[in-house]
């Protein structure tokens, strides 16, 4: 799937502006699916309104900038269901933390410790995201959208609950490093 593609998904629920999109494709709830750069919405917009995929209307605005809202043509619509017949690629995950958790043993105790009380504080406050859109959202899928990512990531919460002193104990005892300085 490409940018063009979560366009139309989002346009599929109702219209949108271009700012819009790209705030739940690159930070939203949108962002969970595909990588979707800033650069990239709206050339794809463009391209998919000269596609006749969507069509743009202009809405005035008092005291601020006019807007332009993109809704979705039956023809997108079409294409968007079509896209969803193509073959998957892989999923990709890429995590800056298990990087620094690969290097552990070379980082002082305290510091692997709060890198993981940061992590939980982080996947704590996605889990209550999670638990908001579920509230949000009545679409049928998304129920069971939501809760498979709530489900990933309760259990990497789990695992750094049941595992992650055997993580601090690999790391190197502060008073090592602090022996080492000088």
């Amino acid at each position: 799937m490409n940018v063009r593609t979560i366009c139309l998904a989002i346009l599929y629920d109702g219209d949108a502006t271009g700012y819009e999109i790209r705030k739940l494709s690159v930070e939203g709830e949108y962002s969970y699916f595909i990588d979707a750069s800033y650069g990239s919405i709206y050339p794809a917009l463009a391209r998919l309104e000269q596609e006749r995929l969507v069509t743009a209307r202009v809405e005035l605005q008092e005291g601020k900038p006019a807007k332009k809202i993109y809704s979705i043509t039956p023809a997108g619509r079409s294409a968007f269901i079509q896209s969803l017949f193509e073959k998957l690629g892989e999923d990709e995950f890429r995590s800056e933390f298990l990087l620094f958790l690969r290097f552990a043993s070379e980082l002082p105790q305290s510091l692997v410790e709060q890198r993981l009380h940061e992590r939980m504080v982080e996947v704590d406050a996605t889990l209550a995201d999670f638990d908001r859109l579920k509230q949000q959202h009545n679409h049928p899928g998304d129920a069971w959208v939501i809760e498979y990512g709530r489900s990933c990531m309760q259990a990497a919460r789990d695992y750094i609950e049941a595992h992650g002193d055997e993580l601090i104990a690999l790391a190197r005892p502060d008073r090592d490093d602090a022996a080492a300085a000088e």
